[in-house]
């Protein structure tokens, strides 16, 4: 896969939501990282837009396939981008990209992408409604503003 700068129209925001690096735990024998590793950072990026979102608890209640387009190596830093990509009643779906950079260069490559579906729920782990959004604000999927 080329290396590439990553589109600014995909995702609204230029901050990642989580970087964090993958360590020699999180490897297989041959040294690239579980694919389930990443789907777990992906969902605790996604949780925690949705959590803001929400203004509370949430549950993750589907996610769409994944691709692995490049593998992610020991000492890899990973980047984690999301944003809101439709609201529902009680729910929403989140766009999350997952991007590496090798510890020695500046050089960077989305490793995969997927949609994450979250339904907000009340105390008693039932759905609720979603809070009514304010236009413009960072929760506002059309204001392009950052998450």
């Amino acid at each position: 896969m080329d290396l590439r700068e990553r589109p600014s129209h995909q995702i609204a925001t230029n901050q990642p939501v989580i970087r964090t690096v993958a360590m020699p735990a999180d490897a297989n024998p041959a040294g690239d990282i579980f694919g389930g590793w990443l789907m777990w950072q992906m969902d605790l990026a996604a949780g925690s837009v949705a959590t803001r979102a929400t203004q509370g608890r949430c549950a993750t209640v589907a996610v769409e396939a994944m691709s692995f387009m490049s593998p992610v190596l020991v000492g890899d830093e990973v980047s984690l981008f999301a944003s809101i990509v439709r609201r529902g009643r009680t729910s929403l779906s989140i766009r999350v990209e997952a991007w590496r950079r090798p510890r020695e260069n500046e050089q960077t490559a989305m490793v995969t992408q997927a949609s994450f579906t979250f339904v907000a729920i009340d105390e008693d782990r039932k759905p609720r409604p979603l809070p009514v959004k304010v236009e413009g604000s960072p929760m506002d999927p059309s204001s392009g503003a950052a998450e």
